[in-house]
């Protein structure tokens, strides 16, 4: 994404012209009512949502294939995906826990002073906008996770749709609003009015999935505002994997096996891609990694701009007196079709180099060869932080080792014996990092947690039991859970 543009003048930002502007007045309308719905009517909302796009499944892939060429198989399961995120956070609207009601009852014998009634509980923060992905047209886009947990929180969003499924977007925002109350979802396009978006003052936080330098700009700017607002981006992420001498012995050609596929899954367009594999100095496992990924076929990714900087990338590295190839695949002339490749280097040179510790975004990662456990454990406070990081091991060879490594490793979800690619729709999923993989790693784009980032806690001190919302009353109308003195009743 290129630099940020100036922010608009309030002249500007109201006129007709800019889309953004017209968006997020819709929006500002819609907040007061999404927001005082009761808590069974939107989490019907969402599962009403779910049914939307089941009913138009067909002609929803075809219009995702037209525009980004995943491939009918993927795209359904991805619909089928999305579904299920809108149907969890249906469930966790109706469960009431992610209101996070707590309640403190007066206490005059309280020490060192009388204690007042305070009742606590998150509140929507109002109109947000969301960034579409451009490798996932359903499940990171106008009705994924983003989207269904601003919802779920009783946010109206406006979605800047990606460049790469213009028209996708326009026939879901379509769908989507003969579901919702007038202006709780609207779509816009253009980076401009992407940039837009993030200055606009009814816009109250930002959900980005993309590149690094992109979401940096966005970021900044969010930063810049008069008014500063959480931007909740997912950047780029390394997803280093770690193989112990004991599992490289043991099932050495499983793991390289699986290593390939996920590294290939989607042409590499997946955000949990691994682009790191350390294995132990003596592997003897080259042979198999070539032969595995040269069975590989060259295939579309998303975009002329992703295979650009997929193939600058993969130069600048292979450029490097560092790195050696392990397999290349001949450039293909179409500008969108990948090259699958596998790169080489040491954990002495990473540490010496730390310009290869980069995301290249497509079909590539860079084995990594260490000595010893020191060489290996040596290396990685060099790795930036991380969506993933995974450890194979042998526990009953490796537990000191793994110990050290699950310690060392700096990222959002660890993996024992198994791959990042998949993010499992579960309450638990935690789909962060520290920086760069995300702005804030205190927050998911994919759990039951996601419905935090849009909301803000409010704590209110004697206030009679008519001006209190419906969840802090003692009566407790939408019976959620109410933490009391920092227990649950009952419990």
């Amino acid at each position: 994404m290129s630099a940020p543009a100036p922010c608009p003048s309030p002249d500007s930002a109201s006129s007709p012209a800019r889309p953004a502007a017209h968006a997020t007045a819709q929006a500002r309308t819609a907040a007061p009512e999404l927001a005082g719905l009761s808590l069974p009517v939107r989490a019907e909302l969402l599962r009403a949502l779910a049914r939307t796009l089941g009913e138009h499944a067909a002609h929803l892939a075809d219009v995702a294939e037209d525009e980004t060429r995943l491939g009918a198989e993927r795209l359904r399961g991805e619909i089928r995906r999305t579904q299920a995120q809108l149907r969890m956070f249906a469930d966790v609207v109706e469960a009431g826990a992610f209101l996070d009601v707590m309640i403190d009852p007066p206490d005059a014998a309280a020490q060192p002073a009388p204690r007042p009634d305070i009742r606590r509980m998150l509140v929507p923060l109002g109109p947000v906008a969301v960034f579409s992905a451009s490798n996932f047209p359903f499940a990171f886009s106008v009705l994924g996770g983003d989207t269904a947990s601003a919802l779920a929180a009783g946010c109206p969003v406006v979605v800047k749709a990606h460049e790469g499924h213009p028209a996708l977007s326009d026939l879901t925002g379509e769908l989507a609003a003969a579901v919702l109350p007038s202006g709780a979802l609207s779509v816009v396009h253009g980076r401009e009015t992407g940039r837009d978006l993030v200055t606009d003052p009814d816009i109250r936080a930002v959900g980005f999935t993309g590149s690094t330098s992109g979401g940096r700009a966005l970021f900044d700017l969010a930063n810049s505002r008069p008014e500063p607002i959480p931007f909740y981006g997912e950047l780029g992420s390394l997803n280093p994997v770690v193989v112990t001498p004991g599992a490289c012995a043991e099932r050495g050609a499983d793991i390289v096996r699986e290593y390939i596929a996920s590294v290939t899954l989607g042409q590499g367009q997946f955000c949990t891609k691994p682009g790191l594999l350390f294995l132990p100095a003596g592997h003897h496992l080259e042979e198999q990694l070539h032969r595995h990924i040269a069975a590989i076929p060259t295939a579309p990714l998303l975009g002329d701009w992703i295979g650009t900087a997929y193939r600058t990338t993969l130069k600048e590295l292979l450029a490097h007196p560092a790195v050696r190839p392990l397999h290349l695949t001949p450039e293909q002339e179409d500008p969108r079709t990948s090259a699958p490749a596998l790169l080489t280097t040491t954990a002495e040179e990473v540490r010496t180099h730390p310009e290869l510790l980069r995301e290249c975004f497509g079909p590539a990662s860079l084995v990594v060869t260490y000595t010893s456990a020191d060489d290996l454990l040596d290396t990685l406070p060099a790795l930036p932080g991380g969506l993933t990081a995974t450890i194979h091991g042998q526990e009953s060879q490796d537990g000191t080792l793994a110990r050290r490594l699950s310690a060392g490793l700096s990222a959002g979800r660890l993996i024992w014996n198994g791959w990042p690619t998949g993010v499992a729709v579960t309450h638990a999923m935690h789909h962060g990092g520290p920086w760069p993989s995300t702005t804030s790693p205190l927050h998911t784009s994919v759990g039951g947690t996601a419905v935090a980032r849009w909301m803000r806690p409010v704590a209110y001190q004697d206030m009679p039991e008519a001006l209190l919302p419906e969840p802090l009353r003692r009566t407790n109308p939408w019976n959620v859970p109410q933490r009391v003195n920092g227990g649950f009743p009952g419990r």
